[in-house]
């Protein structure tokens, strides 16, 4: 029963280093494959968050075709009245074009003046 054990453990660790690493290989992939950015717009600062003093980063995740242009966005992360400003500028955007999609990650700032 102890040779399963010891089994078993060695498998999770061995599973635990793969899951580890795996990543990070990816993000190197990643950023070996980011496109040069073109033209971007900035983003309208909403009434209301600027009221608040509310600031901070948005992170999109934008879907860009072969052209260059955006075809899909999706927020990763950020402040919710902050959000939809963030995606409606990075809709805008241009990167240089190249044979395949891709996915370029942003972030975009708000802090007010």
């Amino acid at each position: 029963m102890n040779s399963y054990l010891r089994q078993g453990a060695v498998g999770a660790l061995l599973l635990t280093v793969i899951l580890t690493i795996a990543p990070i290989g990816l993000r190197a992939q990643e950023a070996a494959n980011r496109r040069k950015l073109l033209d971007h717009v900035a983003p309208a600062y909403p009434a209301l968050a600027r009221s608040m003093g509310i600031e901070g980063v948005v992170r999109v995740d934008a879907l860009v075709g072969p052209d260059g242009s955006v075809k899909a966005i999706d927020v990763k992360g950020g402040h919710p009245l902050l959000a939809q400003a963030a995606a409606n500028a990075v809709r805008q955007w241009r990167w240089e074009p190249l044979a395949h999609e891709s996915h370029e990650l942003v972030q975009v700032k708000f802090t007010p003046e």
